[in-house]
């Protein structure tokens, strides 16, 4: 099939807008606590409602694409995280927030599900790695966007600044209150469009090969049978709850110990810590070109295990630099163990893929386990949880057995000596 470069751009900007979406909890727990005066358990709750729909809807997102199509999947997916974002941000209570992430979290798990076998066609199939790097790029672009998205924001409703007719409108829609409310009508707004634009799209039709199909319940039992299936499990729930572990408490952690505006320095730091984990994916592909990648990530997980240890206990200048080198370590984790993950088995490829991203749901459990140790022993001492899953990862680089390892740029050229 002829690559077709607009709905390569289209899922890019759902790449981008996936992100915008998803990694905003974290520079807003500080707000969030004071607006509803909650405990660091209570706040959790919030994560865990958006990511543990990942847990929920995957498998049965594979079904629905499957049988309806990649379009009609993303348009409801759009509209179900529009309706989300709407029906919060014009009742902004706790428990409304509750179900408003877990039906936002339901539209962005559809979304993942539909949009990298769509991907592959659109792009070719000899381009999929590269146009799936590309997409990481824009995920990572936006998740370092959103939180200054917020400031900008936040900083302007609270002065009255009404300059524009976008803050005017704002304002008016927001209680003056609750000025971070305001991301969720932009949330709303955005999904919208997205929806508007891909109903107004043709898309190509997707052949999945046998290995891609989300595969009938008795594969997924098979695969569950497996003792490997789990161990990779694991590690993508260990990844995702690490990531959302940090990323979620950052903020809240320089205002508790270091006295940190989270408006300002606090969303900037989150900021950096997803733009580096951007700047650290492309690191990632060089050196993956040049070492094992099981190497890779034994070396960029004790790398991150090491940043957040000074981001904990060290001083202020140190913290602001050190979690951000946290997610600078982070971004090749989520590649390698899929890869290592997808090349462990001969079949079934899209069964297993479906199984594993259900482990995105430790991006639910492992910030609540935080937040509850944090209200016991003090968010410090709950941050030390991540410390075990972070070695989990690194593990993985010891005992996965991959049938095929990934390509090294000398044996590449040895090949290509010999021919």
């Amino acid at each position: 099939m002829k690559r077709n470069f607009f709905i390569v751009g289209l899922i890019i900007l759902t790449f981008f807008v996936i992100s915008f979406l998803t990694n905003i909890i974290g520079p807003l727990v500080p707000d969030i606590i004071d607006s509803y005066d909650l405990s660091l358990t209570m706040v959790a709750v919030l994560p865990f409602a958006f990511f543990i729909a990942y847990g929920v809807m995957s498998i049965p997102s594979g079904v629905m694409v499957e049988r309806l199509g990649e379009k009609t999947v993303m348009v409801i997916a759009f509209l179900l995280s529009s309706l989300g974002a709407f029906i919060f941000a014009s009742n902004p209570t706790y428990a409304m927030y509750i179900v408003s992430l877990f039906l936002i979290g339901s539209g962005m798990a559809m979304l993942q599900v539909a949009i990298n076998p769509l991907l592959r066609i659109a792009g070719g199939e000899e381009h999929f790695a590269f146009t799936s790097v590309i997409g990481q790029l824009f995920f990572g672009l936006a998740s370092f966007l959103s939180p200054l998205v917020y400031s900008y924001l936040v900083l302007n409703l609270k002065a009255g600044n009404t300059s524009s007719w976008f803050l005017d409108s704002m304002s008016s829609l927001v209680p003056s209150e609750l000025p971070w409310i305001s991301l969720y009508w932009v949330f709303a707004g955005v999904s919208l469009i997205m929806v508007l634009v891909i109903g107004l799209t043709s898309f190509p039709s997707v052949e999945r090969k046998d290995d891609e199909k989300v595969g009938a319940m008795n594969t997924h039992v098979m695969l569950l049978k497996k003792p490997m299936v789990w161990m990779y499990f694991l590690a993508v729930f260990c990844y995702v709850g690490s990531e959302q572990g940090v990323a979620n408490w950052i903020s809240e952690f320089l205002q508790t110990y270091h006295e940190v505006d989270p408006q300002t320095t606090g969303a900037r730091t989150v900021a950096l810590f997803w733009g580096l984990m951007t700047a650290g994916t492309i690191l990632g592909l060089v050196l993956l070109k040049v070492m094992d990648s099981r190497k890779v990530l034994i070396g960029f997980s004790g790398a991150a295990i090491v940043s957040l240890i000074l981001a904990l206990f060290g001083s202020k200048s140190i913290a602001l630099i050190s979690f951000p080198m946290v997610g600078f370590f982070a971004s090749v984790m989520w590649s390698i163990i899929i890869s290592l993950a997808l090349n462990s088995v001969t079949n079934n490829h899209g069964s297993l893929s479906g199984t594993l991203v259900t482990g995105i749901a430790g991006g639910a459990v492992l910030p609540l386990i935080v937040g509850s140790l944090g209200d016991v022993f003090g968010l410090r001492i709950g941050m030390l949880f991540l410390f075990i899953s972070l070695g989990y990862i690194m593990s993985i680089g010891f005992w996965s057995k991959p049938l095929i390892t990934n390509q090294l740029m000398t044996s590449s050229l040895q090949k290509k000596t010999k021919e």
